[in-house]
């Protein structure tokens, strides 16, 4: 049985597989790379990343040297920046810690800044054929549906489940193939919906397509919590310049760049607005005032509204860790993708 899965997928990628740039190398720091931007990130949204990245760092050495703002901008509009800054953190862990060169062991990976269980067992089994099997949402659904397993992947036991089951399968020889092919396998055929059974590999012994249970395995039990938020941005303009100031720790835009900001638990009418406003800078002459703006994020659903005001005087700015930058400056800074919106829409 285990011989036959492994020679069954392993046979279907080498037929199959995708022609994508981190396939064709065995550099660790290439594969980690593309490792963390594929996280959250479908591959034809991850890919024109991955190859600024490569085109702007080529070593890991470039990247830990790289500065932080650099760094951000290149990754604005992928989202869950803490991977990011992760990423930056985990480059000079690497040159500082290990001369610049990856570990080659799964369990000394998991110690980096960013790597975990998944990303550790892709680097280990991809760079270094290790038999370290990778774990991620389309080995779940692949291994689910084959075997029949109705644990609730949300769960962290069931992680262990999968692991245990997927190290059993794994051959010695072929780790990367064997990880490639079912990473693979769950990526183009057996998808979240409408799985392809008529051209999968393991079709003839599938569990799920004997007893037509793909529609409800794996199992996914815990649903995900999304928060309102309703964000009403100030916008100091000085001539061309713009007020703007980097956002602190805590937040999902830690590191990048807006306005000044006033959050509320409700949207707020115009009229609401305006004492808002005035409430918080007294005799503030209002210029515009945008139309809500709603941005989807996975866990929040953001509202914003964008307030064009009067140049304020250096207090108001000091007062609110704000910062004059002219235009020029202002496209190099990384913002979060709600904030470049606006600034294209308006041309500024």
């Amino acid at each position: 049985m285990t011989q036959s899965f492994s020679n069954l997928i392993i046979d279907w990628y080498l037929r199959n597989q995708r022609d994508l740039p981190w396939r064709e190398t065995t550099d660790p720091y290439k594969i980690w790379l593309s490792e963390i931007i594929l996280q959250q990130t479908r591959v034809n949204q991850g890919l024109p990343y991955y190859n600024k990245f490569i085109l702007h760092y080529p070593t890991v050495y470039d990247l830990a040297k790289a500065p932080e703002d650099e760094v951000m901008r290149l990754w604005q509009g992928l989202g869950y920046y803490s991977r990011a800054r992760n990423l930056h953190e985990c480059a000079k862990s690497i040159v500082s810690d290990y001369n610049g060169e990856f570990p080659n062991s799964y369990n000394e990976l998991l110690k980096l800044k960013g790597i975990g269980k998944y990303t550790g067992a892709a680097i280990a089994s991809f760079a270094f054929e290790q038999a370290v099997p990778v774990v991620d949402g389309n080995v779940f659904r692949v291994l689910a549906r084959y075997f029949n397993v109705s644990d609730d992947i949300t769960q962290p036991k069931t992680f262990t489940k999968f692991f245990d089951i997927a190290k059993e399968l794994i051959p010695k020889e072929k780790p990367s193939s064997f990880n490639q092919a079912l990473m693979e396998l769950g990526a183009m055929v057996c998808k979240p919906n409408n799985p392809n059974c008529e051209i999968c590999p393991l079709a003839q012994a599938c569990s799920a397509r004997i007893h037509t249970k793909q529609s409800v395995l794996p199992v996914k039990k815990k649903k995900v919590k999304v928060k309102n938020r309703f964000l009403y941005y100030l916008i100091w303009q000085n001539g061309e310049k713009l007020a703007m100031r980097k956002r602190g720790p805590n937040d999902i835009w830690q590191g990048l760049f807006d306005f000044e900001l006033i959050e509320t638990k409700n949207a707020l009418s115009t009229e609401e607005i305006l004492e808002m406003v005035n409430e918080k800078h007294d005799q503030a002459e209002i210029i515009d005032i945008s139309e809500p703006t709603k941005h989807i994020l996975t866990h929040q659903r953001l509202e914003a509204v964008f307030i064009q005001l009067n140049t304020p005087n250096t207090t108001i700015l000091k007062e609110n860790g704000l910062q004059y930058y002219t235009k020029k400056q202002v496209e190099s800074l990384p913002k979060p993708r709600l904030i470049e919106n606006y600034l294209t829409s308006k041309n500024i």
